[in-house]
């Protein structure tokens, strides 16, 4: 991942028509597996949060601001207000967000992580700021196996001139990243520039370097539980229109929410509508998803946490 690139930037502006039938093949089969009785029942009217998730970015950040008015004392507000600013490119806002949401719940590795990646790109010509310098530290405290804090003090070690300490620690961090991790690939792309750039010979290691196998907790549900959906079940999706495609995952998407309103012990359906916000590229609503999921089952945090890892989801 070169050093000027966002850590866990998995969402990009909209759907290809791959993903958005990806999503509608996967929605199909999660909705067998858990029955579709109990799919059908949970269907809100088209009235409900369905309208609210196709607002326009504009509108959906209006919201944010106005519940961090509502709820000043909300890490979760806060840190969803500035999951939104990055990804809209407005560095500074989701600084001044993330600084509200730490001040909220130091004790997060994740948020501050997230803040030291959003000071580094509200930068204009540092690097690598002292202030981000010493959030990357103080997530490192709090968690040594954070990903996004491990590859910026990496860069920090590239930036002080020792790029051999730094490509050594993102090799262990790619040695610790689990199979489909949405860092792995710049990871390795940037061991590959570090490396040509001072002549450093990474290539054999980078071949032999292999993600680790997933654990339980971080086997995605759709893998673990429910078979991948078919070339002809993605082709099928593929054939409707795109707003009726559109109109249908906005659906899809309300009636999970529903459901999980009705029965929020459901982890595997907290972890879909992760996977399901991150593929729409609302990866603030993806980060509220988390929290809200782990508020309402603490015990399974670890598991939560670790899936949205591995999906990219900000704050995680």
């Amino acid at each position: 991942m070169s050093e000027g690139n966002k850590m866990a930037g998995t969402a990009t502006g909209g759907m290809t028509g791959t993903n958005r039938a990806i999503l509608i093949a996967a929605f199909i089969l999660l909705a067998a597996a858990i029955g579709y009785a109990i799919w059908r029942d949970s269907a809100p009217s088209a009235a409900g949060p369905a309208g609210e998730s196709a607002a326009a970015p504009s509108d959906q950040l209006a919201a944010l601001e106005a519940r961090t008015q509502r709820e000043p004392a909300s890490a979760d507000a806060w840190t969803a207000l500035g999951a939104a600013k990055f990804d809209l490119g407005d560095f500074a806002g989701a600084v001044a967000a993330y600084e509200k949401a730490v001040g909220l719940s130091p004790e997060s590795a994740g948020l501050w992580s997230a803040l030291g990646e959003a000071r580094v790109m509200a930068s204009d010509s540092d690097p690598m700021p002292a202030p981000a310098s010493e959030a990357f530290d103080k997530a490192i405290a709090l968690d040594a196996k954070d990903p996004r804090a491990r590859y910026f003090l990496a860069v920090r070690k590239d930036i002080g001139g020792d790029h051999k300490g730094a490509i050594e620690d993102w090799f262990a961090l790619l040695a610790d990243t689990p199979r489909g991790a949405p860092w792995e690939a710049d990871l390795r792309r940037t061991i590959e520039q570090v490396g040509a750039i001072h002549k450093i010979e990474v290539a054999g290691r980078l071949a032999a370097t292999q993600p680790r196998a997933l654990t339980p907790d971080e086997m995605p549900v759709a893998a673990r539980a429910i078979p991948g959906p078919s070339r002809a079940e993605m082709e099928a999706a593929s054939q409707l229109p795109k707003g009726q495609q559109d109109a249908m995952i906005e659906g899809m998407v309300s009636g999970l929410e529903a459901k999980l309103q009705a029965n929020p012990a459901d982890v595997d359906r907290w972890i879909m509508l992760m996977r399901s916000r991150m593929t729409l590229g609302e990866t603030a609503k993806a980060a509220q998803a988390l929290k809200d999921g782990i508020a309402a089952n603490p015990a399974a945090a670890a598991r939560l946490k670790a899936q949205a890892q591995l999906l990219g989801v900000p704050g995680a």
